[in-house]
């Protein structure tokens, strides 16, 4: 058996900077560009300055979305009746009308697909009760995710006075939306159309080009407004490794589209992922301490990967620290982490642990004597 570290305490270190010696989205007021599954950030400029993010808002309202579908909250062909509010809203939308009745993955459609304000306002009615307090929901999980950029004023991203984030923060904001695979089966559609049996029906057209005209990308969010300027949230995924790039303040989206694809470019011909560890392998097998068990495993429960220079060796080291265990414990609690370099990666128990009695507890204390001996 390995080692076992004792670690009281658990820190996860999610970003690392690998370089910025490179030209890229210079037109742009900022940008990030990171891996998903590392955090490793590739590239950046000025991404901690604050601006509005316009449409990008919406990640996070999505990002509650599905939190409230897979929390059974709302469902996906649960009817929404559209408020007044809703259908008012300005900007980009999907043309919904007051009292309208529409299911929520239309609805998502809307957001995902052709960023409709009226759209989001709904879905954040329907999970919250109001719009006011969804956007209290926006921003205290702004604060869980340790965003310091960043506050919302509306689900939607008009321009709003205090509704301002930043390229690292959305970059955040994304790496978390992309963990809900399901939310990449919409923002992926070019082109649908809802109501489409009705005298209503509407195209929906993806607000995001590079659905179409890049390889690979499969979301996530434009946006614009004239204070905000043309701004993307793009993620592609080629050769197992997904990219998440950022850019804000770009003068038009020929131009805008044009750098996001030159950062993808850049990223897919210079680097890659090493898989250090495989989702449920097993790390160590450890002893605890008035556990009905003498042994349990302790594992991943994702692939851990580094990211790397194409012609760089990298070492596949890795050190296991457990946390101090107290009995009992549920299958897929964390007890500890994995240190790769200064990168920390949680670690889970395989099984149940449960707490031995006293019969138990003198059964274990005389085979491990007669093991002894």
């Amino acid at each position: 058996m390995k080692k076992i570290i004792v670690l009281l305490i658990l820190v996860l270190i999610p970003f690392k900077v690998l370089g910025n010696n490179i030209e890229l989205a210079e037109n742009s007021k900022s940008a990030i560009m990171l891996e998903a599954s590392t955090g490793s950030i590739i590239f950046e400029k000025n991404s901690h300055e604050r601006f509005n993010p316009a449409s990008m808002t919406k990640m996070m309202s999505m990002l509650l979305i599905m939190e409230a579908i897979e929390n059974n909250v709302i469902s996906w062909d649960e009817m929404v009746t559209i408020s007044e509010n809703a259908s008012s809203m300005g900007g980009s939308q999907i043309l919904l009308e007051t009292n309208e009745k529409m299911s929520v993955e239309d609805l998502f459609k809307g957001v995902a697909i052709a960023s409709g304000n009226d759209a989001v306002v709904a879905l954040a009615e329907k999970i919250a009760g109001t719009e006011t307090v969804f956007v209290k929901m926006m921003n205290d999980k702004a604060n869980e995710l340790g965003l310091k950029d960043t506050h919302f004023v509306n689900p939607h991203g008009l321009d709003s006075e205090n509704h301002y984030s930043s390229a690292y923060d959305m970059s955040v904001i994304a790496r978390e939306l992309v963990k809900h695979e399901k939310v990449l089966e919409y923002t992926s559609i070019y082109e649908t159309y809802l109501r489409e049996n009705l005298k209503t029906k509407i195209w929906l057209v993806n607000t995001n080009k590079l659905v179409r005209f890049y390889d690979g990308v499969d979301g996530l969010k434009t946006g614009f407004t004239n204070k905000a300027g043309y701004c993307l949230t793009a993620t592609a995924k080629k050769n197992n490794m997904r990219i998440i790039a950022v850019v804000m303040g770009e003068p038009d989206s020929k131009t805008r589209n044009k750098e996001v694809s030159e950062m993808l470019d850049y990223a897919y011909a210079q680097y890659m992922i090493t898989t250090i560890v495989k989702e449920n392998q097993v790390l160590d097998t450890i002893e605890i301490e008035k556990a009905k068990e003498n042994k349990y495993d302790v594992i991943s429960i994702k692939d851990i990967n580094i990211l790397h220079k194409k012609n760089e060796k990298v070492s596949t080291d890795y050190k296991v620290n457990i946390n101090k265990i107290k009995t009992p414990l549920n299958k897929g609690d964390i007890v500890g982490n994995i240190s790769i370099g200064n990168r920390l990666e949680y670690i889970y128990i395989a099984s149940d642990v449960k707490k031995a009695n006293i019969f138990e507890l003198y059964i274990k204390y005389l085979k491990n004597m007669f093991s002894l001996g």
